[in-house]
C-alpha cells in the first residue's frame, strides 16, 4: 500500500512540475502579447493620423476646385 502512495506522490510531483512549466510559458506569452498589442495600438494611432491628414488635404482640394 505504501508503494502505491509513493508512486502516486511521484506522479503528482511530476504533474505539478509540468503545470509550473506551463504557467511560466503562459506568463512569457502573455507578456509578449501585451507588448505586441501596445505596438499595434501605436501603429494604428500613427496610421489614423496619416489618414486624417490625407482626408484634410483632399477636403482642401475639393474646396479649391
Amino acid at each position: 500500500m505504501t508503494d502505491g502512495v509513493i508512486e502516486r506522490l511521484a506522479e503528482l510531483e511530476t504533474a505539478v512540475r509540468r503545470a509550473s512549466d506551463a504557467l511560466v510559458r503562459l506568463r512569457e506569452d502573455n507578456a509578449r502579447l501585451k507588448r505586441e498589442v501596445t505596438r499595434l495600438m501605436e501603429e494604428r494611432k500613427q496610421v489614423l493620423g496619416q489618414i486624417d491628414g490625407i482626408l484634410k488635404d483632399i477636403g482642401k482640394l475639393e474646396l479649391e476646385g
